[in-house]
């Protein structure tokens, strides 16, 4: 359709008729403002969205991971399992990317979207990058259901596990506010 849009402008131009041009983009075609959107959410909210869609990426319906596992591996095994502080993709494991969730608006709050909890889904970096501003249907995306934490809980019960035989781990300023995050969201 809008291929079919660009083919009338540019043949309006071709006829030399401008106004015309100008005329079918500004009503069928017209830009959209985008509004500039820097979003931060505690890991306490992060994690209500995580529990509440059981870890799954609700774009492509795959399993995702609590995020201080990543962290803690990194910590235990940095030279297989590296993390960059800058998130720089060359000097990260790709699992960082693929299973690492983060909070997404289903309709971009640069496009008209609420910053609210009906409108966020849990989604992977990698997914929640390529979908950026744009609109599901734009992508050909669907949203899955959620997930059921009895079935996958992200390795939570592992992390507490393993925080509660290894409390050093809890010196980690980044795995610590998790940690304190889970315990006020789910009970364990």
């Amino acid at each position: 359709m809008e291929d079919k849009i660009i083919s009338r402008i540019c043949t309006a131009l071709g006829e030399e008729e401008l106004e015309v041009a100008k005329k079918i983009v500004a009503i069928e075609y017209p830009h959209q403002l985008l509004r500039p959107t820097i979003r931060n959410y505690s890991e306490y909210q992060s994690m209500k969205i995580f529990a509440r869609d059981g870890f799954i990426d609700r774009y492509s319906g795959k399993r995702l991971v609590f995020p201080p596992v990543f962290r803690l591996l990194s910590k235990v095994m940095l030279e297989v399992f590296p993390f960059q502080k800058n998130w720089k993709m060359s000097e990260c494991h790709i699992a960082y990317y693929q299973l690492f969730p983060t909070v997404d608006h289903i309709i971009p709050v640069a496009r008209g979207g609420e910053d609210e909890y009906r409108n966020w889904v849990t989604t992977s970096m990698l997914r929640n990058s390529a979908k950026s501003n744009w609109l599901l249907e734009e992508l050909g995306w669907e949203l899955y259901p959620p997930g059921e934490m009895k079935e996958w809980d992200g390795l939570i019960y592992w992390f507490m596990k393993y925080a509660e035989n290894h409390p050093e781990i809890l010196t980690v300023p980044y795995i610590y506010k998790w940690h304190k995050a889970i315990i006020r969201t789910i009970e364990i």
